[in-house]
């Protein structure tokens, strides 16, 4: 095999690598954390006065049995009308996840099915508002 030959064996393979990474780009799926990202950087200070708040106020505990996640507000706001959102951000794949109303009961808890969501890695992100007051509560969790 003479050098012509070699060379032309060497393009080939190069433009079969780079044909190789162009369609791994191209199918390669990206999750953002948001999809309005930059409205959600606008809008951080409102999230840092409602940490603020929140702080202000005993944790928001939450614990798992075998069914269940179950999410305990803190219990100074026990029996008053609260209102707001829960949101599992799953952090290996958007498509799991989930995002619903917060509706506590008597007793200043709310059940979440396991059931509902895949087995992994969770950032359960919590807003609710109680009179004029709004808080904000983040934390990781591993549903099993």
């Amino acid at each position: 095999m003479n050098w012509g030959n070699k060379l032309v064996v060497v393009f080939i393979v190069f433009g079969s690598f780079i044909g190789y990474l162009v369609y791994r780009a191209v199918t390669t799926k990206y999750d953002l954390v948001s999809k309005d990202y930059y409205k959600d950087e606008l809008r951080y200070q409102d999230k840092i006065d409602r940490i603020k708040n929140a702080s202000k106020i005993s944790d928001v505990k939450v614990e798992q049995d075998a069914e269940a996640v179950i999410i305990h507000l803190p219990q100074e706001q026990k029996g008053f009308a609260i209102t707001g959102d829960v949101f599992f951000y799953c952090i290996t794949d958007d498509r799991n996840d989930y995002h619903t109303t917060l509706q506590v009961d008597s007793t200043n808890k709310q059940v979440f099915l396991k059931k509902s969501f895949q087995k992994g890695a969770y950032e359960l992100k919590i807003n609710w508002q109680l009179g004029k007051e709004i808080y904000y509560s983040e934390q990781k969790l591993m549903v099993h």
